[in-house]
């Protein structure tokens, strides 16, 4: 039997049994991939450069922007190039690598929306106080606290999945390096140490959402109470995108991790790494400027500035 000291490479899930299918999921691939580097990049660059967005909601924006762009870069593109090649390979550190970028995505996006909850809650809650508590380096240190939390939490599980011995050959069965599909491979009796840091993650994610859940409930709460319509329509206006976005997040994690076994397929758990890993990235763009006139405005002058551009 194998272990993990004679593994060189791993072999990926692929998304098609035929080469016709591989080319089609390919294409549909690259179609969501630029779609989402365009609508991440256009909203990173209209807030990087339009004054009136140098707001902390918008500047959570931006790094909510960026956290999307390095998530769906660190699994499509492999999964592009395994379907276009018609190959499945992946090495060892690529596995690696890749697991590490993206569970350390994953998680300072989720601090970050809970961050993001915590921003609303003070602006609608607490507006007097809002210039105090939400100043520029109050911002900058919980971006950075979101980002850098990231680093040892993925490090942790990391080195904590790839130090198993693996007894159980080097078939991975999702498109990309998982967690839960490595520990599969691992001798049984050995992956105890895994499973009691991803109990603790689910305990530490559960305590973000209730405070997410209970921020929301004070804005919903406080909105309610608000004299005027316009002041209501306002206060939904930038908290609703917002909370759609958790909602997909969360929705499509909870259910690809939490599903009862007895209903896990490898079609399902492909379609489900699929809508949380690349669904999130892709869509939110598009649910942060449907209804947002600063961020349409926004990005309407960094088109024309990009037009005037072209000879």
């Amino acid at each position: 039997m194998p272990n993990s000291s004679s593994i060189s490479e791993f072999l990926l899930l692929p998304l098609a049994d035929t080469r016709q299918l591989q080319l089609l999921h390919f294409w549909l691939l690259l179609g969501i991939y630029l779609a989402a580097l365009l609508g991440n990049g256009l909203i990173s660059t209209a807030v990087a450069c339009d004054q009136r967005l140098h707001t902390p909601m918008y500047f959570f924006l931006l790094n909510l922007a960026l956290l999307d762009l390095g998530c769906i870069s660190t699994t499509l593109p492999k999964a592009m190039a395994n379907a276009l090649w018609d190959t499945r390979a992946i090495s060892y550190a690529g596995c690696a690598a890749q697991l590490f970028f993206f569970v350390f995505f994953l998680s300072a996006e989720y601090s970050l929306l809970t961050i993001m909850s915590y921003d609303r809650y003070v602006a609608i809650c607490k507006p007097l106080h809002y210039g105090t508590l939400m100043d520029s380096r109050a911002c900058a240190t919980m971006a950075a606290a979101a980002w850098g939390t990231g680093v040892p939490y993925s490090l942790l599980h990391t080195a904590s999945t790839f130090s198993l011995p693996l007894c159980h050959g080097n078939v991975v069965n999702q498109f990309f390096c998982e967690i839960p599909q490595i520990l599969k491979l691992s001798c049984s009796g050995f992956y105890l140490r895994e499973v009691v840091f991803l109990i603790f993650s689910v305990f530490l994610g559960f305590g973000c959402f209730v405070f997410i859940v209970v921020s929301y409930v004070q804005i919903f709460l406080a909105v309610l109470r608000m004299p005027s319509d316009q002041g209501r329509h306002k206060a939904f206006s930038t908290c609703l995108p917002h909370l759609a976005v958790v909602s997909l997040f969360l929705s499509t994690i909870f259910f690809a991790y939490l599903k009862p076994p007895s209903i896990s397929t490898a079609f399902l758990d492909l379609t489900l790494a699929l809508l949380y890993s690349v669904l999130p990235p892709a869509l939110n763009p598009i649910i942060y400027s449907m209804r947002n006139r600063e961020i349409k405005h926004a990005l309407r002058k960094v088109l024309q500035y990009a037009l005037f551009q072209l000879p």
